[in-house]
């Protein structure tokens, strides 16, 4: 195995993406993808060049299969995903908004493979990776895939790995709103970066202003956080700095599914150049621009020759240095 720039870990389900727009019911045709927050980030990630390990579970079905082939032809190495004989790979349905509105869609999840994700999951290789990207939706998905959450967040932050937390919160996946306040809390306090929308944030910290909220997590231990204000940009804040990059200007907006997984992919690639934060905001910004103009959820992550010129690359620049 190659050295790992990154590690990421969570749930990829096949997706059936309507060829028509209007109800579900009526769609009779549909073209099958993948899905997964936690994945689209690791593909974007391994278009910028970076070696990408992919730890999850599928079943031991044909959407598993088509799961990991095509999560192999983006580059990452997928060694880590399990195949689990007795519980299926998670789908899900997906409609064609044509109006730029969020599409529907309806998960077939509970009790999946990557739900049964646990602490055994773990490889002690895993832990040599420069990076852990997380987000809010393994913890979400059981109690085992939420303690193997903490451990891996906890150990990699130990061992002087830098680590990013993406709330990317499921509400209909907890028990209640107070349990997912309070669990999300806690990974996020074990992570360097956070990245929360806006409304996310209000939401787990109950505060309004993106400066309020910022500060909620710089108390905990993290380094820094990044607001996304939709269209309007992004808000990020330091224990030195703190300002608001403009949003990408987008004309035609086709499917909003995936542009906070664009926005993670440029903060997290930016950062481990060595890029000054808000430097990696204006890259996440732009990044997550693209996504939206593209139908699907991570066919619009650029390849690194796609990087316009005025956003900075110096992909071989040393990576930040955080704080355990």
């Amino acid at each position: 195995m190659s050295e790992i720039d990154i590690l990421s870990f969570g749930e990829t389900m096949a997706m059936f993406v309507a060829e028509q727009s209007g109800d579900l019911a009526a769609v009779g045709q549909f073209h099958k993808r993948i899905a997964g927050a936690d994945s689209n980030v690791a593909i974007g990630l391994s278009r910028l060049g970076f070696n990408v390990t992919w730890l999850s579970r599928v079943g031991a079905d044909s959407l598993g299969r088509f799961v990991i082939d095509t999560l192999a032809k983006e580059g990452l190495d997928c060694s880590h995903v399990d195949i689990d004989p007795a519980h299926p790979t998670g789908f899900q349905l997906k409609s064609r908004a044509d109006d730029g509105s969020d599409p529907v869609v309806e998960y077939f999840r509970r009790g999946s493979a990557a739900s049964h994700l646990s602490v055994q999951s773990i490889q002690p290789e895993l832990l040599n990776a420069r990076h852990l990207h997380a987000t809010g939706i393994p913890p979400a998905l059981s109690v085992s895939a939420r303690e193997m959450s903490f451990e891996l967040m906890t150990r990699m932050r130990e061992a002087g790995r830098s680590v990013s937390f993406d709330p990317n919160l499921r509400p209909s996946l907890w028990a209640s709103e107070q349990q997912m306040i309070t669990e999300i809390n806690r990974l996020a306090a074990l992570a360097h970066w956070v990245l929360p929308g806006l409304s996310e944030g209000r939401l787990l910290t109950g505060f309004e202003d993106p400066a309020d909220i910022a500060a909620f997590y710089l108390d905990q231990g993290v380094e820094a956080v990044a607001i996304k204000l939709g269209p309007h940009g992004a808000y990020y804040r330091t224990h030195l700095d703190q300002g608001f990059v403009a949003g990408v200007p987008v004309q035609n907006v086709v499917d909003t599914v995936g542009a906070g997984d664009g926005f993670a992919v440029g903060m997290i690639s930016a950062l481990l150049e060595n890029h000054s934060f808000a430097d990696a905001v204006q890259r996440a910004n732009w990044i997550g621009s693209r996504a939206v103009q593209s139908r699907g959820d991570m066919e619009g992550l650029p390849t690194r020759a796609e990087l316009p010129s005025h956003i900075p690359d110096r992909s071989h620049a040393p990576a930040w240095e955080c704080s355990p």
